[in-house]
């Protein structure tokens, strides 16, 4: 029985990260591995509710007091079972979810720190083994899995396990999506995504890397997902535009990450320039982080919705939804400057290079920002970042609604019968969470469409939205 009083013997604790001046010498984990013992203390703070709301939280629905127990007790064997009853990827979302299932623990209902759920979660995977687990009895029936993210490969595990036969199409050279060449390697080192791809193929998943379908004639399956995630990034059409100096920040990520990978100089780089990052949010955020390990001169990120509040508002989020606050990443301890509620009016150059930016305060109203008069100035900028969203997925061989995603049915078809749609494809960018839970639930659809014996997890249905207030 879980410990009733662990709340109250411990308070909230996360590992110390890697101190600032050593870790931007390198693109190695912010995080090193947690003490057994804090995790052990920080799983004794879950007092296993009788309404567990950090169920409700995670699209997953994480049996997050099991596995928090049996960490308390060092059991990490049974914590381990736990956490890959629900999840196949713990140790990405461990590290790459903002974890909404804590935003949700019942600690936060009575002002109290919530339980450390995410760090906990990926000590536990960190410890676990990566067995394949190959089907006993093979089915006959083939599915193409078009995209090697966390959706993609969710789908695919589930379905090799399940007896199919599995071919992953990777338009990049190496499988793991935006987890590969997206996410930098301060966030996740990419032996995490290599180890898992050596246990898919053991389970008789196929990859094929350097793979662009762009028609889904060409390929020869008894059913397809569509996995291909939502990176059509969103521009700005701000005068200067079309100076040199300002470029998509996927691009600038992409080829960071390549760098790190394969020593590939980057076009774009962020050496020895002031970086202006437009943008709030994760991606944001992954720039100024290479924006430091690149040795910038200085970075701002820019934010054109005012400075959040640093705790829960109830009367705008209630607990459990999922609060508007101010979240600064690790990045943000390494430098920079963040400036909120502001705007560019222009980007400023000469002879088609760009040099500042000009800047206005702002109010958002509907979602669009009106500037404040008398509130214009500008800022130095060698390079900057638009990191302002996405506009949904790149494959163009289906009809996409008007967000520029894939529309499905309930049991996650498309309007093309035997195509499946899954991840931020079919939902928009969204969390990592939200793209393993969607490609679990294809998986399931995708089995019973094939005529499999059984079922498989299917944790949410394409309407699935996260907590909210109505």
């Amino acid at each position: 029985m879980p410990d009733p009083h662990g709340f109250m013997r411990y308070d909230r604790e996360l590992p110390a990260r890697r101190p600032v001046p050593v870790r931007i010498l390198d693109w190695k984990e912010v995080y090193p591995p947690a003490a057994p013992q804090l995790v052990r203390e920080q799983a004794t703070r879950c007092m296993d509710c009788g309404i567990p709301f950090c169920h409700d939280g995670c699209p997953l629905g994480n049996r997050i007091p099991d596995w928090n127990d049996s960490a308390r007790l060092g059991d990490w064997e049974h914590a381990a079972e736990s956490l890959y009853a629900t999840n196949n990827f713990p140790e990405f979302t461990g590290r790459l979810c903002p974890a909404p299932c804590e935003a949700a623990c019942v600690l936060g209902f009575a002002g109290a720190e919530p339980v450390t759920i995410k760090q906990i979660e990926v000590s536990i995977a960190d410890r676990a083994t990566y067995e394949p687990q190959p089907a006993s009895v093979r089915s006959g029936k083939s599915v193409g899995v078009v995209g090697s993210g966390p959706a993609g490969l969710a789908a695919a595990q589930q379905l090799a396990r399940a007896g199919h036969d599995v071919v992953v199409y990777e338009r990049d050279d190496a499988v793991g999506g935006l987890l590969r060449y997206g996410i930098p390697d301060f966030k996740l080192e990419k032996h995490h995504i290599d180890r898992r791809v050596v246990q898919l193929a053991a389970e008789g998943v196929v990859f094929k890397t350097g793979v662009n379908v762009t028609s889904l004639d060409a390929l020869r399956h008894d059913a397809v997902l569509l996995a291909t995630g939502a990176l059509r990034a969103r521009d700005v059409d701000t005068p200067g535009r079309s100076l040199s100096g300002i470029h998509l920040a996927m691009d600038h990520l992409v080829q960071a990450n390549r760098f790190v990978a394969v020593g590939q100089a980057p076009a774009i780089s962020a050496e020895g320039k002031h970086v202006v990052i437009i943008g709030g949010g994760d991606t944001g955020a992954d720039c100024l982080g290479v924006a430091h390990r690149q040795g910038a001169l200085s970075v701002t990120q820019l934010d054109r919705y005012p400075l959040p509040p640093s705790a829960r508002a109830e009367e705008r989020d209630p607990w459990p939804v999922w609060p508007w606050i101010l979240r600064s990443y690790a990045a943000h301890e390494e430098g920079g400057d963040r400036v909120f509620a502001v705007a560019v009016q222009e980007f400023v150059g000469t002879e088609g290079k760009l040099t500042a930016i000009r800047i206005a305060d702002v109010v958002v109203e509907n979602r669009v920002a009106v500037p404040v008069p008398g509130t214009e100035r500008e800022i130095p900028a060698d390079l900057v970042l638009l990191a302002v969203g996405f506009e949904g997925t790149e494959f163009g061989d289906i009809p996409v609604s008007p967000r520029g995603t894939i529309d499905c049915d309930e049991d996650w078809q498309t309007t093309r019968p035997g195509v499946f749609t899954a991840g931020d494809a079919h939902r928009g960018a969204s969390l990592i969470v939200w793209a393993i839970a969607e490609g679990r639930a294809a998986a399931a659809s995708i089995h019973a469409y094939l005529g499999g014996s059984g079922s498989l997890p299917s944790p949410v249905s394409p309407a699935s939205r996260a907590l909210a207030v109505i």
